[in-house]
Order: C-alpha cells, then structure tokens, then sequence
C-alpha cells in the first residue's frame, strides 16, 4: 500500500479499544520518517460527517482524513477529541495518528447518495489535512476531485505547505465550485513556534504557500488563531505580523484569542510551566473559571488589533467560531459561513453558544 517497504508494527487484539469499536482497524504503521508517530489506518463507512444541530458553525458538513495531528500544536482545540478513541489529549494526539485510507471512495459513495443537495463542505475542522502524512498518503487531490465532481462547494483550512502540491488540482476544482483557503499561522516568532508548534512547517513557508496560491488565482485568509497573551498579542507583534501577511498576498484576517478547553487546558499548561513559568501566574488569572479569556482581554486586543488589521490595507474577516472554517473574502458574499461572530471575535448571536459537551460531539463525529 502506502508504505510499502516501511518497518510495520502488527496491532495486538486489545489495541485502540475505542477505535476498534467503531471503525475497521487494517493496520498499525511506525516508519523511521515519522519517529516516535504510530498511523493506525482504518477503512472508514463513509467520509462526510454531520455538525451536531444547534451549534454556532455556520456549515454542516465537514470531511476529515486524519484523526490526531504530527503538527503537536499544544494550543489544539481539537485535542479532547482523541478521548473519544480512548487515547489522551497529549501526547497520544501528537502521535497516534487515525488515517482513513479510503477517504476518497467513501466520500464518493456519500456524495452519489440521492439525498445529497451539494452543501459546503469544510476540510480542517479538526485534525489538518496537510499535516505530514499527507505527503504518504495523497488522500486531499481523491477528497478534492471527488468534491468538484459533485458539484460540492467547499473550504480548506491548514498550516501545511503541502496545499501547494494540490494547487492545481484545486485551481481545475475551482472551474466548477466554490473553493476557499485559508492558511493557519498563529505564531510569527520562530523561537516560539519551534516549542508550541514544533511539526508545523515554518512561518516563512507558510506566508510562501499562501503567496503560491494567490498566484495561482485563489484570494486566501490567514487565521491569525489563537493570539496568544502576554506572548503574541503585542502591538509591535501584531504589527509586522500583519505586515508580512499583506506582502504575501492575502486578502484578509481572521483571528481570536487563545481559548483552552479541558483537555486543552492541561497540555497547555505544562507547556507554560516549562518554558515561560513567569506567565503562569498571569495565566491562571485569565483562564482559571473557563475556558475562554474575559470579554474585557478580548475587547483590548480588538481594540489593538483592528486598526491595525485596517492600516495593512487586509479585510477584518469574521471569525469563525471553530477554528476549522473557512472564510468568505469580499468577491464572495454570498457564503453564510462568515456570519457566526462579528469583528470583534464575539458570537453574534449568544444563545447559539455550544455546550462542551457539544463541542466534544461535534469534533468527534468523524466515522
């Protein structure tokens, strides 16, 4: 298959528990190329996965290939998803990857389905899907064509540079449907993004992609998410931050600041203690009772952060409440996936809000 040739790691009866009862397991891969990564292929029954009804996002599909993520971003919303397998939300995210290696038939199964009406589809809602493996893998140009063919618009958001090796097969996609990217850069100090994104592709190459795709004809935001506090929410920060976004082409920006969900919370505040204990303090009072930073932090950093948004000359593209979303630039209005949250990051409409319990649903629909 995929890793012919590959040091291979049979999977005992017991392993995965939780992924066993839900899909079928084929194998358990471990190659050099990936130290320290396990990829658990499985053979999924179908590819397009339902947002739980009542929630914020304003899409109702999504499409996930992988589940778990090499980039090992410590700020993962996604990470509590992983408990759904029986698998934790650190290390275990990091390196025990889910890989549905028939995305591609599946998805073309459900689209042929007479009840299909051809909604938009998003594509990194939860795990990337140009994380590492893709490069093995090659699941996106099945996932894209099969989308295009159906007639299916949809919405890529990633921080992996292998969006450029699909560039054209999205740019023949984009012949037939709608087709929006957006690249994820949360971090413009590469010292700092070594530790807490340490499997992500570098600033530079990202702000590179992102160029390459407006070359080839795409209007691309970048989602400045999450802003970090007392970390990356400086003005001198955020400024050449934005500035290197403009250069490279992008129409707009979107951002918020850092939220952390259980789960979440306790991976990210290892990190803290290790590398930046002074903060630790500062954090606690910030996100101590929840999971979100007081409105009167995110009401400062908008009031920062706008203006500058504004002098680089970027749109202020409305925030989309997961960070998987896409979003609609100016020369496409007509998309309803922008509307969740106004220009300040705040919920248009509060009483829309997902429960945790939700938000561990909807990111654990996925076979």
């Amino acid at each position: 298959m995929r890793w012919d040739g590959q040091a291979l790691q049979a999977t005992t009866p017991d392993a995965l528990p939780g992924l066993a009862k839900i899909s079928n397991l084929i194998r358990s891969v471990q190659t050099p190329e990936f130290a320290g990564v396990t990829f658990h292929e499985v053979a999924a029954k179908s590819a397009l996965n339902r947002v739980p009804a009542g929630g914020p996002v304003p899409f109702a599909w999504t499409i996930n290939p992988y589940r778990g993520c090499s980039h090992a971003c410590v700020y993962c919303f996604a990470r509590p998803s992983h408990a759904y397998l029986d698998l934790d939300a650190g290390k275990d995210f990091d390196s025990q990857v889910i890989v549905k290696v028939n995305v591609a038939e599946a998805l073309r199964r459900d689209l042929a389905k007479p009840s299909w009406a051809a909604e938009h589809v998003a594509l990194g809602t939860n795990t990337d899907p140009y994380q590492r493996a893709e490069g093995r893998y090659r699941l996106m140009p099945g996932v894209i064509a099969a989308l295009a063919e159906a007639n299916t618009p949809f919405s890529i958001l990633t921080k992996g540079t292998l969006l450029r090796r699909d560039l054209p097969v999205l740019t023949e996609a984009a012949r037939s449907v709608d087709v929006q990217l957006a690249m994820s850069i949360a971090i413009f100090d590469d010292s700092l993004q070594s530790t807490m994104e340490p499997g992500t592709p570098t600033t530079a190459a990202r702000l590179a992609t992102v160029g390459a795709a407006v070359s080839a004809g795409f209007q691309v935001s970048v989602f400045m998410m999450p802003i970090l506090p007392f970390l990356t929410d400086g003005e001198d920060h955020l400024d050449a931050a934005l500035g290197m976004i403009k250069a490279a082409g992008a129409t707009g920006v979107t951002y918020s600041s850092l939220h952390l969900r259980p789960g979440v919370k306790e991976w990210f505040a290892r990190w803290l203690n290790t590398y930046r204990p002074d903060l630790t303090p500062r954090y606690r009072t910030l996100y101590g009772d929840g999971a979100y930073a007081p409105k009167e932090y995110r009401g400062h950093l908008a009031s920062i952060i706008k203006p500058l948004i504004a002098a680089h000359g970027l749109d202020i593209a409305p925030t989309d409440p997961g960070t998987g979303s896409a979003v609609a630039v100016a020369s496409k209005p007509s998309s309803h996936r922008a509307s969740a949250r106004d220009s300040n990051g705040e919920w248009r409409d509060k009483g829309r809000s997902m429960s945790a319990a939700q938000l561990t649903s909807a990111a654990s629909t996925l076979f």
